[in-house]
């Protein structure tokens, strides 16, 4: 199976999922997904870092200041990632979200002509992991000097793009605590391309056709080339990127963002109906790198919403799956502790927006980040909860949620799970833990529950 047509086969179990009837279900409890969540120690290192369904197993990859092949100490914050079969290999490609706000001079991981800005330390590394034995083979930098690179998403054509989830730059200023922020070497929220099957860093190229904002992750339709992006901030928008090349996202192209058809300015963050259908179109950015983005992180988000564009609750994760982008709202719903949604597109313009699911407890969905689309039909989701344990949950065909794991690495509990993709042949599971940024790839008896 390729690349395109994992792509397209991924979530077919998600058509089961349809609207009507969604808002009648249960949603105060967890369902069976597969069985009760046992600690279970990592195959290669013996740590007990998750609690798994019987029958699972992983190994531990790539932990943060452990030394790469190419001779570097693997960076911290693991976060957005994708997997990638190159040369009969996995290829995963794994953003690092280092979190300063000030430059800070020589701190990016590499400080050569491959640094966008040498100030800033995110960046991207690319492991190499065989897909029988599950091991890590080799690791390298592939992308260097960018800002808080958050999440992302794979390409049909067989990239990575990272995604900055910041817009700081030159301009100093000072945040709401009063503390010195900016002043870097080079302006920062955009994306940047990395192909999966590089062997040396890439030279950094800003994609700012694609927008200048907080980005978190995107989506790319394998039969259109459109891509999709999210927004992490409260008053967040929902975009779309019409490529001028389809495949060549450097050729630039236009961005749009969601409106709600009879509803301008709606505010999706709170007050939805779980299964109720909106229909939706696309409106023009007509600056998608606006200067005032420097001091104004909402500013793409503000001249969108001027035109009728809808508010989310800080949108995060974003994947494709079976003709539908899913994307999760971190903290939207009556209870803020987040909710999933469904975008269909409807030809050229137009599409439809159905919630999902909306959590009304914390111990069935807490702060839903980064989610997948599985090989066999089920959803995803890695808990970021700002203060609690951490599950990684699934979303089942019926719209219920499961527990499929839990993190319990000693110390790091309340650490996020982060960066969840499927191998390219399906049989195992890679998802990060941020802190203390580590990589775990989990294998098992899929077939015996939704995913």
């Amino acid at each position: 199976m390729n690349r395109r047509t994992l792509l397209l086969g991924a979530g077919a179990g998600l058509t089961g999922l349809v609207t009507r009837g969604l808002g009648e279900l249960d949603r105060s409890a967890v369902v069976e997904g597969y069985s009760k969540l046992l600690p279970t120690a990592a195959q290669n290192t013996g740590e007990v870092i998750l609690e798994l369904p019987e029958g699972f197993s992983y190994n531990v990859l790539g932990q943060q200041k452990t030394r790469m092949t190419d001779g570097r100490l693997t960076p911290t914050h693991h976060d957005g990632m994708g997997a990638f079969l190159v040369k009969e290999k996995i290829r995963l490609v794994r953003n690092h979200e280092i979190p300063y706000t000030k430059a800070r001079p020589g701190t990016a991981i590499l400080q050569d002509e491959h640094a966008y800005d040498t100030s800033a330390g995110g960046g991207v590394t690319t492991l190499t992991v065989d897909p029988v034995s599950r091991e890590l083979i080799e690791s390298h930098v592939s992308l260097a000097g960018t800002h808080t690179n958050c999440a992302g998403g794979v390409t049909p054509w067989g990239s990575w793009l990272s995604c900055e989830e910041t817009t700081l730059g030159p301009t100093l200023g000072k945040d709401d605590k009063g503390k010195v922020i900016g002043g870097f070497e080079k302006e920062h929220g955009y994306i940047f391309e990395v192909p999966a099957a590089s062997d040396t860093p890439v030279m950094p190229v800003p994609l700012k056709a694609m927008g200048r904002f907080v980005h978190e992750a995107i989506a790319a339709d394998p039969a259109t080339g459109i891509i999709y992006e999210t927004e992490d901030r409260t008053s967040a928008g929902f975009y779309r990127f019409l490529p001028t090349k389809p495949g060549q996202l450097i050729e630039g192209g236009r961005l749009q963002m969601l409106v709600i058809e009879g509803k301008p300015q709606a505010d999706l963050r709170k007050k939805q109906t779980v299964g109720e259908p909106l229909a939706c179109r696309w409106i023009e950015i007509d600056d998608p790198d606006p200067a005032a983005a420097s001091t104004n992180p909402l500013a793409v988000y503000e001249a969108g919403k001027a035109k009728g564009g809808a508010t989310f609750a800080r949108l995060e994760g974003c994947w494709w799956g079976n003709g539908y982008v899913y994307l999760n709202a971190t903290t939207g719903g009556d209870k803020s502790l987040g909710q999933v949604w469904r975008y269909q597109p409807q030809g050229a313009d137009k599409g439809e927006l159905v919630l999902l699911f909306e959590s009304k407890s914390k111990s069935v969905l807490w702060n839903p980040d980064n989610l997948c689309v599985t090989p066999r039909g089920g959803l995803v989701l890695c808990e970021d909860t700002y203060g609690g344990d951490c599950y990684l949950r699934g979303l089942t065909a019926k719209g219920e949620i499961f527990n499929f794991a839990r993190n319990v690495y000693s110390g790091y509990e309340q650490s996020e799970f982060a960066g969840a993709c499927f191998a390219p042949d399906g049989k195992t599971l890679f998802v990060n833990l941020q802190l203390p940024g580590v990589t775990l790839a989990i294998w098992g008896p899929w077939e015996n529950g939704p995913f």
